[in-house]
């Protein structure tokens, strides 16, 4: 599409201009957002920011894989990932 994508440290600029905090506040205000999100959803809770989305944690069930070096067929354990699912809102922003 074309679009570059925004570092952390652009978000922590853009944020900034929007809020008129300096740098360093927006910078601890995002990663106090992030860090209490990455907890809850280690935790098994859900994260819903009614409009923008949800954080969520799922199992990805085992499934089959095959080693690239050997060929040889292997089983790939279940395992916990975290998932976002976008609101409306966001979504209709997005089109």
């Amino acid at each position: 599409n074309g679009a570059a994508p925004v570092n952390k440290a652009q978000l922590i600029e853009k944020v900034s201009k929007r809020t008129l905090l300096t740098k360093q506040q927006s910078e601890q205000v995002i990663d106090a957002a992030l860090e209490v999100i990455t907890r809850a959803v280690s935790k098994g809770d859900e994260v819903k920011l009614v409009g923008f989305g949800t954080f969520l944690r799922t199992v990805r069930k085992a499934r089959p894989g095959r080693n690239p070096k050997t060929g040889d067929t292997l089983t790939i354990p279940a395992t916990r990932v975290p998932k976002f699912k976008p609101g409306k809102d966001f979504k209709d922003s997005v089109k």
